[in-house]
């Protein structure tokens, strides 16, 4: 009757997954608990701006021909896709969340390829 807490995950991937964008990049060691703080304290605006400068400063701040502008909506779509994968228990918890039906939610999820996006790396 009910789905499960992570009834889209049903096969062995549990423990093969991350559920939390903050745990995956903390286990990659790319974030700590005192960058999530100082992320805390600032608007998602002076985030994008920040990232934007640091991704300029190692190119001597010419960013030219990367059409930023006109990719803007897929990086949004991509990013909030990613959260509602990680906050939502169910399939239908992720669409009520983004306001659209199941259908569109798993063309999106293949889309965007979200699910491998949370696989663990296996060191081969």
């Amino acid at each position: 009757m009910w789905e499960s807490k992570r009834s889209r995950h049903k096969k062995k991937q549990d423990e093969d997954s991350y559920y939390s964008m903050s745990n995956k990049l903390k286990q990659e060691g790319r974030v700590d608990e005192k960058f999530e703080i100082q992320l805390s304290m600032l608007t998602l605006e002076e985030i994008l701006a920040l990232r934007l400068e640091l991704a300029a400063k190692t190119v001597n701040y010419k960013l030219y021909g990367t059409n930023i502008w006109n990719n803007l909506p897929e990086l949004v779509k991509d990013a909030v896709l990613k959260y509602a994968y990680v906050a939502g228990k169910t399939k239908n918890e992720m669409a009520m969340f983004l306001g659209i039906d199941k259908s569109r939610l798993r063309k999106l999820l293949k889309q965007y390829d979200i699910p491998n996006y949370f696989m663990r790396k296996t060191n081969d």
